[in-house]
């Protein structure tokens, strides 16, 4: 089922890809003109956090996980990239180093785009810079949002928000009434809600005896949305 209209997924997606969509084709062409793919493995490193950035990433297949490490090594995960959104390139922006790093949640292709074509569409394109400063500024309000909520909600509250916002990010060819199919590791998850492995465990457990999941190895099947929505209590 879609959740438009009962749970205000806007909020919680930073909705890069629509800076690229229907970009003028002589836009789209200067930008693109010097870029390469590559197929990056699950976990592989795609830039660290305070390294200089040579470019920009666009995200063609697969999903990116962004994060900040603490000093006793634990990630804390920011955000999910999916498929169609830019990363990396609020650093070159800022004209500053990475704020974080970046690695692949599953096989993903993506596409590397140098620093200077970036700058220099971004100079000549008024589409790209009037997108690009949008969804900076709903990326801010998507990142405020994620705070206060983190400092108001328990885990459980937590763990049940960001199973809403994943199901939405792991809809392939999605039908009305299909299951969901989330796939991501429990470590990853618990980093997301910002509580313990432990923790995460055993809210899911609570959530698969009340049949709002079902989990296949590291699977998570959301078969309850509604549920999650109220568990939420967003």
């Amino acid at each position: 089922m879609s959740i438009r209209g009962i749970f205000p997924i806007d909020k919680w997606d930073f909705k890069s890809e629509s800076i690229l969509m229907d970009l003028p084709p002589e836009d789209f062409a200067l930008l693109t003109a010097n870029k390469t793919e590559q197929f990056y493995s699950k976990g592989e490193i795609i830039f660290r956090e305070a390294a200089y950035p040579a470019g920009i990433f666009y995200l063609v297949e697969g999903k990116v996980k962004k994060y900040k490490v603490d000093n006793e090594g634990r990630e804390h995960i920011i955000y999910v990239a999916n498929q169609g959104e830019l990363i990396g390139y609020h650093a070159i922006l800022a004209e500053d180093r990475y704020p974080d790093s970046a690695s692949a949640l599953e096989k993903s292709r993506i596409a590397f785009i140098p620093k200077e074509d970036f700058l220099n569409t971004l100079q000549q394109s008024a589409v790209l810079s009037k997108r690009l400063l949008k969804t900076l500024s709903h990326e801010f309000a998507v990142l405020t949002n994620s705070l206060s909520v983190f400092a108001q909600k328990s885990a459980r509250e937590r763990l049940a928000l960001q199973l809403i916002v994943l199901r939405e990010k792991y809809k392939v060819n999605f039908q009305p009434g299909m299951p969901v199919e989330i796939n991501i590791s429990r470590d990853d998850l618990a980093s997301i809600a910002g509580t313990a492995r432990e923790n995460a465990v055993r809210i899911l457990t609570e959530f698969k005896a009340a049949g709002i999941i079902e989990t296949k190895g590291r699977k998570i099947i959301v078969h309850d949305v509604n549920q999650l929505i109220k568990i939420a209590n967003y």
